[in-house]
């Protein structure tokens, strides 16, 4: 865990004023069942203990002031709470202005500013969800400094809607609930249609998570995830004609083999094949690890990587080394991308005593086709986005 009194010094020491309260909201991997959360499927995210911190003071006027040590460069960026508006030149602070902006068109009174530094040691750009953390965190903030006792869920909805409305990204609820909602030592396999979930205990005896970083920078808006996220919609739209369904995710593999030649086009065909069998891999993957046959819950893993290059056509040359040479290392139970795509990161599960060569051997091989270094993170499994003190 990151130490928390150097950010109250360094707050003190930028603000001239001690800090009140501490607040860390953690990153999450989904360790399968991808590009399902918003065609209505099922996701299996789990939180992690690398996350943002942030340290807040309450001010007496509405002004607002930010600082993340992440983007030093920035200085502090202050805002009123009378004018809560997107400014590009805010950068990185419209994440946590869209959610108090947010909690307020929800009717929820937001009565005085406050000083907040921000720390994240997710990677930016990696796919790990830098930014649901921050917005969940600056959720969690506004309800438990002004006794607002809003329920997580609630929370993690409209840090959602900040994000599709105020950031303009058109993101699944996955991300946010996986942080919100996420409890220690378990994954949650959530129905992203309706929103009932469960929690599954991971026993990983004699293995670990490790996230591999690509270090491909991508933007989730720059991405082509709306084109996809347009693709499966359209698709949807054929099937309806046929199959009264209201989303992909409710499909079994047979069902949509029986109907996918109402949708007409080839590719969006192979976009909606991937939503409807990955669902049904995440619900294998779950009961693999219930009948605690992690081998099989690994092979899934591998499927899914391979449906979201050949069927989906997210991954790219990057994503798609790291995983195959995890594939050709010893110790590696399953590996996959993580995330959006188009860069970020993978998600592989390696036996103890693999790890340091898993990440030395790999870390050569990649830099040898790509031109650089990959990072690894070997992560445990945390408790969601909570108040420390």
């Amino acid at each position: 865990m990151y130490d928390i009194n150097l950010l109250k010094s360094d707050f003190t020491e930028l603000f001239k004023k001690d800090s009140e309260s501490v607040f860390f909201s953690p990153g999450r991997v989904n360790l399968i069942g991808e590009h399902t959360d918003y065609n209505g499927g099922n996701v299996f995210p789990c939180a992690l203990t690398i996350g943002t911190y942030a340290v807040v003071a309450k001010r007496d006027d509405n002004k607002v002031l930010v600082h993340s040590l992440n983007f030093k460069e920035l200085g502090v960026i202050e805002f009123s709470l009378d004018n809560m508006v997107y400014e590009k030149e805010h950068n990185w602070a419209n994440y946590p202005k869209g959610v108090i902006k947010t909690f307020e068109s929800h009717g929820f009174n937001i009565p005085n500013g406050f000083e907040i530094i921000f720390y994240g040691n997710i990677p930016n750009g990696s796919g790990l969800s830098s930014s649901a953390s921050l917005e969940v965190l600056m959720g969690t903030i506004l309800n438990e400094s002004f006794s607002l006792n809003i329920d997580m869920v609630d929370i993690v909805k409209m840090c959602q809607e900040a994000e599709n409305k105020f950031i303009g990204v058109n993101c699944g609820i996955m991300d946010q609930f996986a942080i919100g909602m996420g409890k220690e030592g378990c994954a949650i396999l959530l129905d992203c249609n309706t929103l009932k979930y469960s929690y599954s205990k991971l026993n990983l005896d004699g293995y670990k998570i490790v996230i591999g970083n690509t270090n491909k920078k991508r933007g989730l808006t720059d991405s082509k995830y709306n084109e996809r996220r347009s693709e499966c919609e359209d698709a949807l739209d054929k099937i309806q004609t046929v199959k009264n369904i209201t989303a992909l995710g409710e499909l079994t593999e047979k069902e949509f083999e029986e109907v996918k030649d109402c949708i007409g086009d080839p590719i969006k065909a192979k976009r909606a094949k991937h939503a409807v069998y990955e669902n049904q891999r995440t619900l294998k993957a779950v009961k693999a690890l219930k009948e605690n046959n992690l081998e099989l819950f690994g092979k899934l893993m591998n499927y899914s990587h391979i449906s979201l290059r050949d069927d989906y056509e997210v991954t790219g040359i990057e994503l798609d080394t790291l995983v195959e040479l995890a594939w050709e290392t010893e110790g590696v139970i399953g590996s996959r991308m993580t995330g959006a795509g188009f860069g970020g990161c993978t998600v592989s599960i390696v036996k103890d005593e693999c790890i340091d060569n898993f990440k030395q051997t790999i870390a050569v091989k990649y830099k040898e086709r790509i031109g650089y270094e990959p990072d690894f993170y070997v992560v445990s499994i945390s408790d969601g986005t909570r108040k420390l003190g």
